[in-house]
């Protein structure tokens, strides 16, 4: 396991803070940084992905299910999912504020930002991951490889170079055939394709 530089922030802001979001882009390697650190929570922890559907339906009635595990730290994968969760992390916490209630995980979307931003202004703080920086790789990899690779977790632990292309390129095609797209940029396919070449 790679020890990522926010490991200390994150018990840090556990300690003090409600609600921890940590942000970024897709498979940057936010669900596996918490969960390699679960163990060393001090609380219980539950964790719901929000892809998942037996997940999703759980917070059919979010309040209900999320005052029943009101003493555990409660993990929320993919909160981008279910926006209208966020007025009701804020009354939770506003009726117990105890620090590291909840951890949210999320793509780095304008929507989340505001989103989170608006109900959980004073409630909430915010980690930005990153893919890998040469620091966290130091004696794993070498400078030439981070940068031929990229920072990707799947990329840049790959042995193989040509699985860690094939690995690239997909994740550039999801990118430019799904996100970009909701993140609001508003053109064909094609166009966007040759921006990214250019």
């Amino acid at each position: 396991m790679i020890k990522r530089k926010l490991t200390d922030r994150l018990f840090d802001f556990l300690a003090h803070f409600p609600v921890i979001g940590i942000v970024g882009p897709r498979q940057v390697g936010k669900t596996t940084f918490v969960k390699n650190n679960i163990q060393n929570f001090e609380k219980e922890t539950l964790y719901l992905d929000l892809e998942s559907p037996e997940d999703y339906n759980k917070l059919a009635d979010a309040e209900l299910f999320l005052r029943q595990h009101e003493n555990k730290t409660v993990i929320i994968d993919e909160i981008q999912r279910k926006p209208d969760l966020f007025p009701i992390l804020r009354s939770l916490v506003d009726r117990n504020r105890l620090p590291g209630r909840f951890i949210i995980l999320g793509s780095a979307s304008p929507e989340l930002i505001r989103d989170s931003s608006e109900s959980l202004a004073g409630r909430i703080a915010y980690m930005e991951m990153n893919p890998f920086d040469i620091d966290e790789l130091n004696g794993v990899k070498s400078m030439e490889q981070l940068w031929l690779k990229g920072g990707f977790p799947d990329a840049v632990l790959e042995d193989r170079d040509d699985i860690s292309s094939h690995w690239t390129q997909n994740f550039i095609k999801t990118y430019i055939e799904r996100d970009l797209p909701l993140l609001g940029l508003k053109a064909p396919v094609m166009t966007i394709e040759r921006l990214w070449s250019m």
